[in-house]
């Protein structure tokens, strides 16, 4: 494996799927506890999701259904508010093991350290909220296989804009040809691939199945485990059964091509 150096993952929805049960209602308590009427049910959520970030997700939802205060009101301290109120209470459901790693993330993760291939995520979801997925998934220590965990509002700008993944690439000193970017959206993989990481495997899930992933090499609904059969919407996996080292190895080579 000695062209393949590092693998940099996303976070809601490739190493877990947080989005739908976990970060939704949580979002949905903060507006409770604030004692406004917002409620985000599962398809107005996904629509909001082409919004990274969750304080430009609120920002945004405002903005679509012409939300306005008095002015008196300072609406990004607000915002602001709601967010952190909005990540207590994702921390709290997190710490239960509501969240579990998603198929084919635990195994993956093993067989890239016991290779020597470096770990390193790359999202625009808080610090906080990585950490504690990561202390509460079942796995002990899973946050310190991690070399570098870029994350948060540590960067001009979010995905789809590259720069969390030219933060993450410049913590590990690797260059992006070195590199395979683990994503599950189409802002994830645009980022990815604006950063120079030419090679993209996404995982997908029920918010992101219908993007396009721009020019990703492959897409697939999963990592995949023995037993459990990984569907391809792009690409081949050549002769594995599910997504492993060698095959993204040869992703990372740009084996595959687009159809």
């Amino acid at each position: 494996m000695s062209g393949l150096k590092a693998i940099i993952f996303d976070v809601d929805g490739t190493l877990a799927d947080t989005e739908r049960d976990g970060h939704r209602p949580a979002f949905n308590a903060a507006f409770d506890a604030a004692q406004l009427a917002w409620h985000w049910d599962i398809a107005r959520y996904g629509e909001l999701l082409t919004v990274t970030g969750g304080k430009e997700r609120i920002r945004y939802f405002m903005d679509s259904d012409g939300i306005a205060f008095d002015p008196a009101v300072d609406t990004e301290a607000l915002i602001a508010g709601l967010h952190r109120a909005k990540t207590q209470h994702y921390v709290k459901l997190l710490q239960t093991g509501a969240i579990p790693l998603r198929s084919g993330v635990a195994r993956l993760l093993r067989e890239a350290r016991a290779a020597g291939i470096r770990l390193a995520i790359a999202t625009t979801t808080t610090p906080e909220n990585v950490v504690e997925l990561l202390d509460n998934c079942g796995i002990s220590g899973l946050r310190d296989w991690f070399e570098v965990i870029a994350a948060g509002d540590v960067v001009p700008a979010k995905k789809p804009a590259p720069d969390i993944f030219t933060l993450a690439l410049n913590a590990l000193g690797l260059r992006a040809e070195d590199c395979v970017a683990v994503e599950d959206s189409d802002n994830g993989a645009r980022a990815a691939l604006a950063a120079g990481l030419k090679a993209v495997v996404v995982t997908v899930n029920d918010y992101t199945a219908a993007q396009s992933f721009g020019e990703v090499p492959l897409v697939v609904d999963q990592l995949g485990e023995p037993g459990q059969a990984v569907r391809v919407l792009r690409g081949a996996l050549g002769a594995a059964s599910w997504v492993d080292l060698a095959v993204l190895e040869q992703v990372q080579r740009q084996a595959y091509l687009v159809e």
